[in-house]
């Protein structure tokens, strides 16, 4: 996606990011600063993250995977309790250098929008973050999920592990 064509898009738009890594979170930051994002939040715990949902309303939130204490799947799940948790319907990306289809799995079960692998490219973070605030997808309760809708599935070619991944987060 190219930000150009959408050029209030990312400007508007209020972002979370929460790794425990301190160069990382700096990473993210120019990333997102070079496709127009000016409101970045950072929080360097899941905890952390939790409160800043709760006081700065971000529209979108990009997670690591493995953090100490609260680590992502946990805060997803947290998350993900519209009962108990203000902000229920946040989009949230998983940005991570883990791609084991089981983990690719666990967030898709867990109710991540979208799965990014580290390192990430500021064309891919783009992508994603367009595909959750351009065509959101409708967030539904399926007995004990709570998420995005699952998308439709699509045939895949054998890519090993790395087919789950691509099918996760290539749209």
């Amino acid at each position: 996606m190219d930000p150009t064509l959408h050029p209030t898009l990312f400007a508007n738009t209020k972002i979370l990011v929460i790794d425990d890594e301190h160069h990382m979170r700096k990473v993210v930051r120019t990333l997102l600063m070079s496709i127009g994002v000016r409101t970045i939040y950072e929080a360097a715990d899941g905890n952390s993250g939790l409160e800043l949902i709760r006081t700065m309303a971000p529209h979108v939130v990009i997670v690591d995977w493995q953090m100490p204490g609260l680590d992502g799947p946990n805060f997803v799940r947290t998350v993900r309790s519209p009962d108990t948790f203000p902000y229920p319907d946040v989009p949230i990306i998983m940005l991570t250098g883990h791609s084991e289809r089981s983990r690719v799995l666990e967030a898709v079960e867990i109710g991540v929008h979208e799965f990014l692998l580290k390192p990430v490219s500021s064309k891919a973070l783009a992508d994603r973050l367009a595909a959750v605030l351009v065509n959101p997808r409708k967030v539904v309760r399926r007995g004990d999920y709570y998420g995005p809708e699952p998308r439709a599935p699509r045939p895949l070619r054998d890519l090993g592990d790395n087919a789950v991944v691509k099918r996760f987060y290539v749209n």
